[in-house]
């Protein structure tokens, strides 16, 4: 089973690679992106039904992705929002926590850990 995945991710090279590396190991399909904070969130609150995982980044070319985890505050039940991010410093993953993210992943050193994660709630 694969996960539908909508990735907010202002950095074309990032966002490519993250698409592909998550397709070849974690089974996930990118069922959109995003590069600014209100595209984000208007995607992800106008499309409830029609993805499984946001992966939102937090600094972004227009806006942050704090904003789109506070706007997903209300996403359905078994929908994950995972932070990646370069920042994933203790306060930030506490204020992630606050605003209802599942879950935050450093870009730099956790995407062994983002991809395990994928592959858990693919198969939950």
């Amino acid at each position: 089973m694969s996960l539908r995945a909508f990735i907010v991710e202002d950095s074309p090279t990032i966002r490519d690679n993250l698409i592909e590396t998550l397709q070849e190991l974690a089974h996930v399909e990118a069922v959109g992106v995003a590069e600014t904070e209100r595209d984000g969130a208007c995607w992800l609150t106008a499309h409830g039904g029609d993805w499984d995982m946001a992966i939102v980044d937090l600094y972004l070319r227009e806006g942050n992705g704090l904003n789109i985890v506070a706007a997903c505050r209300s996403r359905r039940n078994g929908q994950k929002l995972v932070v990646l991010s370069n920042h994933a410093s203790r306060d930030i993953r506490q204020r992630c926590a606050q605003l209802g993210a599942d879950a935050v992943f450093d870009k730099s050193t956790e995407i062994d850990a983002l991809i395990d994660y994928c592959l858990l709630h693919a198969t939950a």
